[in-house]
């Protein structure tokens, strides 16, 4: 891979729109509730982030495939908060 300016705005942007999730994880894994996360919208998200990948991989073009593996990671982090955190407990 030649690095390019071009390539240097996509791993900025990669960069940028992936630690875009963090704060979320942080404050669900902090607050211990995904209770106001739609799981909709997340799946969707997942589907797109996901699509995104398999493009980067066939295009073979790093910042999209480092960007949206890493993006894909953090949505079912959050996506596993979603589902395990908002159960009602047994008692």
């Amino acid at each position: 891979m030649e690095f390019t300016f071009t390539t240097l705005i996509g791993m900025l942007a990669a960069v940028c729109t992936t630690i875009a999730f963090l704060p979320q994880v942080i404050k669900t894994w902090k607050a211990k509730s995904a209770k106001d996360l739609s799981l909709r919208m997340f799946s969707i998200l997942a589907f797109g982030v996901t699509m995104w990948l398999i493009y980067g991989i066939r295009l073979g073009e790093l910042p999209i495939i480092l960007a949206n593996a890493v993006t894909l990671l953090l949505i079912l982090v959050i996506m596993y908060f979603k589902l395990t955190m908002d159960r009602p407990s047994k008692l």
